[in-house]
């Protein structure tokens, strides 16, 4: 799509964003650079509970504006390349990658960035964005399309893989720090990862400082140092020896086979009360994703069992 940003860029750009056609050229071209320019209005407020008890607050693009960023997403910005160190948001890659680097490691390192996404404003995704593939007059309508408020909203599609390239020159410098030093490191969107045996103190301050230059701020109250003899969780997966769920999941998924084979599906269900297909479905899932990350047979063997309930 790169040969487009020679001429013509801002019609170009939008052309290769599957929008208009000749037919409607003008009056899509009109409608984006007007909504480019009062996309406020088209963002609904939605709240999400966290692990914490506290509320996430997500910015959701209505169908219209949803529907441009993403194929800004699939078109653009899944053609520009990142940081080998980055884990999220990235086709044909999963919680799997980022955990698998810190197996079996004397000290597991988790830091936090706060505020990630409202701290990424309209400058630094206008650096991010390569001059040789964006024009200056090709930054500022993708950047007004895709921000809210000149900020990076958590909810659109684009924010992502946006921060992604907001942050690959400090995944690149500190990966390449920590490479020297036989440290592992991966970020998984506001979640930064290292292991191995080092001075993490050390590493915290030099972590810290880099990304206030950069404008961002740890969350000093998440960071966790963690011990090889105390359970090391990536990403929710377990990394102590083997990459594994944790003991909680597994239980859970165990209790609720033990009831279905000891009472029937029907009597368990009326106990919780609980539509049957929407618990069926749900508990296939959670057993699906124990597989996916354990490839324990016995995964295999509950899902045999349930497939046979009609």
């Amino acid at each position: 799509m790169w040969k487009y940003f020679t001429k013509e860029h801002n019609k170009e750009f939008i052309l290769s964003l599957n929008l208009i056609n000749k037919d409607n050229n003008k009056e899509v071209l009109t409608t984006l650079y007007n909504l480019s320019n009062n996309k406020e209005k088209y963002y609904t407020r939605k709240y999400i509970l966290k692990k914490d008890g506290t509320k996430r607050e997500l910015l959701v693009p209505n169908y219209y504006l949803k529907q441009i960023q993403k194929n800004i997403l699939n078109n653009v910005l899944y053609g520009l390349k990142v940081s080998k160190y980055v884990t999220s948001y990235l086709r044909g890659y999963n919680l799997k990658d980022n955990a698998n680097k810190h197996i079996n490691q004397k000290i597991v390192l988790k830091l936090d960035i706060k505020d990630f996404f409202n701290s990424i404003d309209f400058e630094a995704i206008y650096k991010a964005l390569p001059n040789e593939l964006f024009p200056p007059s090709v930054k500022v309508l993708l950047i007004k399309l895709c921000t809210y408020e000149d900020y990076l909203p958590q909810g659109a599609p684009t924010s992502p893989m946006l921060s992604n390239l907001v942050l690959k020159n400090f995944d690149n410098y500190i990966g390449n720090y920590c490479d020297k030093l036989n440290i592992n490191y991966t970020r998984y969107c506001d979640d930064l990862t290292f292991s191995g045996d080092f001075n993490y103190q050390k590493l915290i301050n030099k972590v810290r400082a880099l990304l206030e230059n950069m404008g961002f701020n740890l969350n000093m109250k998440k960071t966790k140092v963690i011990r090889n003899y105390q359970r090391q969780i990536v990403t929710g997966l377990v990394v102590n020896k083997k990459m594994n769920i944790n003991r909680e999941y597994q239980n859970k998924i165990r209790q609720e086979m033990y009831y279905i084979n000891k009472y029937g599906i029907i009597s368990h269900i009326k106990y919780l009360n609980v539509e049957k297909n929407q618990y069926l479905n749900s508990l296939k899932g959670r057993i699906n994703y124990a597989y996916f990350i354990t490839h324990n047979k016995k995964y295999k063997n509950y899902l045999k069992l349930l497939n046979k309930i009609n």
